[in-house]
C-alpha cells in the first residue's frame, strides 16, 4: 500500500459498500492511487474485508431496514473523517439522492439529482426514455396494458430490481402469471420486452452536470450469475458513446451511468440502465479509471479535459464470478472444475476482482466461495443471495426515506 508522501496524510476515501463486485473491483482500481481506503458496511464478513487495499472496515446499519439512521451515519461520517470522496458503489447513491437534504452541504460526493434518479433506476422509465431520445430497444408494452401482446417468448420485467434477479423469460400464460406474482411482490409497475438476438455488454459513462467525461464499452466473454459478464472485452462502439451521451444529456446526469444492451455487429439494442458504476475493472485496465475520476469529480465538483475513451481489445476476468457462474448454469461440480481449470491459468485476461498475486487476502473469499461449490454446486443461490441483500438498495427503503424527509427528519 502506498505510503504517504512526505509528512502529508494520504486522502481518505469511503466506499458505501462492501460486498458486491463493484466495490471491490473499486478496491482494485484504486490500489495505485495512495487512497486511504475506508468500506462501510453491514456485512459481518464483506467482499473488501479481504484486500490489503482497505485501510478500515465502518459497521453501520442496513440501509434498507434503517435508512435514515445509515444515512445520517454517513453524514457523521463525513464531517469527522475529512473524506476526500463518498464513492457509492451500488445503488447507495439512489439513496444518498433522495437524502442529499440530509448530508453536509459540501459533502464530496458526485450524484444526480433524485428526479434523474427515478426515472434512470426504473426499468419501466428508462424504456420510456429510450423512445423519447430513439434510443434502439426491443419493443415493449406494461404488461397490464390492453392492446397486442407480444409474441411468446418474451420477457416480464420488474420494475425496480438488481443483479439479473428481476426479469422472467415467460413462454405461457401460466408463466406470465407466475411471474407477475413472483415479480410484482417488489412494488412498482410490470413490462413485458420481447426477447432480442445478440451478445450481452454494457456501455459506462461519467458524467459532468450532463457533460460526457470518459466512456467505456465492453461485451461478455464469460457467464456469471444471473448472466453477469464475470468476463470482458473492450470494445469500440461509436453508437453506444452517442447513446449514453444523449442520454446523460438529457436526465443532466452527474456521476457515474451504465447502459445494458444485447448486439449484433457493434449495433445495440438496450435492455435496462444502472444509475451507477458497474464493475469498473475492464475500463481501468484499458486506460479509463472510473474510480479515480469520480474521487477527482467527488472533490473538486468537476472534471477537467476532454472525453477519456477506453481502449479496444482489453480482456478482463472475475474467476470468482465466473465459477458462480458455472454452478448456476450446469449445477455441477464437474461445470464448476472446468471453469477453474480453464481460466486459473490466466485466460481471458487480467484478473480484476480477485488479484490474489498482488493482494494475497483476496484468496481468502475465492477458496470460500470454490470450498462451496464444490461441496454442493446448488450453494451459489445462497451465496449470490447474501451479497445482494448486502449491498442492494430496496424501493421499500427509498419509500420510507421519502416519507421521513416529507415528515421533516
Amino acid at each position: 500500500m502506498p505510503a504517504a508522501v512526505g509528512n502529508m496524510p494520504r486522502k481518505k476515501i469511503l466506499l458505501t459498500e462492501g460486498s458486491s463486485l463493484t466495490a471491490r473491483e473499486t478496491l482494485t482500481a484504486l490500489a495505485s492511487c495512495g487512497y486511504e481506503v475506508h468500506v462501510l458496511t453491514c456485512a459481518r464478513l464483506p467482499l473488501c474485508r479481504f484486500s490489503r487495499w482497505r485501510s478500515k472496515t465502518v459497521r453501520t446499519v442496513d440501509a434498507n431496514e434503517q435508512p435514515l439512521a445509515y444515512l445520517r451515519h454517513v453524514a457523521r461520517l463525513v464531517e469527522d473523517e475529512g473524506y476526500a470522496a463518498v464513492l457509492p458503489t451500488h445503488e447507495q447513491a439512489w439513496l444518498l439522492a433522495e437524502g442529499a437534504s440530509l448530508l453536509p452541504a459540501e459533502a464530496p460526493v458526485a450524484i444526480a439529482s433524485a428526479e434523474a434518479f427515478r426515472r434512470a433506476q426504473s426499468k419501466v422509465g428508462f424504456a420510456e426514455l429510450s423512445d423519447e431520445l430513439g434510443l434502439p430497444q426491443p419493443a415493449w408494452r406494461l404488461l397490464d396494458e390492453e392492446g397486442a401482446r407480444l409474441l411468446f417468448p418474451f420477457w416480464v420485467k420488474a420494475e425496480f430490481g438488481t443483479a439479473g434477479r428481476s426479469t422472467r423469460r415467460v413462454a405461457d400464460e401460466a408463466q406470465i402469471r407466475a411471474a407477475a406474482a413472483e415479480l410484482s411482490s417488489g412494488g412498482g409497475r410490470l413490462m413485458a420486452q420481447e426477447e432480442a438476438p445478440g451478445s450481452y455488454g454494457q456501455v459506462a459513462g461519467l458524467f459532468d452536470h450532463g457533460r460526457l467525461a470518459a466512456v467505456h464499452t465492453t461485451v461478455q466473454t464469460g457467464v456469471g450469475a444471473g448472466n453477469s459478464a464475470a468476463a470482458r472485452r473492450s470494445v469500440d462502439f461509436p453508437e453506444t458513446r452517442r447513446h449514453i451521451e444523449a442520454v446523460g444529456e438529457r436526465l443532466r446526469w452527474h456521476g457515474p451511468l451504465t447502459l445494458d444492451f444485447l448486439h449484433v455487429d457493434g449495433h445495440p439494442r438496450y435492455l435496462e440502465c444502472n444509475p451507477r458504476m458497474v464493475e469498473p475493472g475492464n475500463a481501468a485496465a484499458a486506460g479509463v479509471n472510473f474510480p479515480a475520476l469520480l474521487v477527482e469529480l467527488s472533490s473538486k465538483g468537476r472534471l477537467n479535459g476532454g472525453l477519456r475513451v477506453g481502449a479496444a481489445g482489453v480482456e478482463t476476468r472475475s474467476l470468482q464470478a465466473l465459477l458462480l457462474g458455472a454452478a448456476e448454469s450446469s449445477g455441477t461440480r464437474r461445470a464448476v472444475l472446468r471453469t477453474l481449470r480453464r481460466y486459473a491459468g490466466g485466460k481471458g485476461g487480467a484478473e480484476v476482482l480477485t488479484p490474489v498475486r498482488a493482494d494475497p487476502p483476496s484468496l481468502v473469499p475465492l477458496a470460500v466461495v470454490l470450498a462451496r461449490l464444490l461441496a454442493d454446486p446448488r450453494s451459489m443461490a445462497g451465496i449470490a443471495a447474501g451479497a445482494v441483500r448486502d449491498y442492494s438498495v430496496r424501493p421499500d427503503a427509498i419509500e420510507k426515506l421519502r416519507a421521513v424527509i416529507a415528515e421533516g427528519a
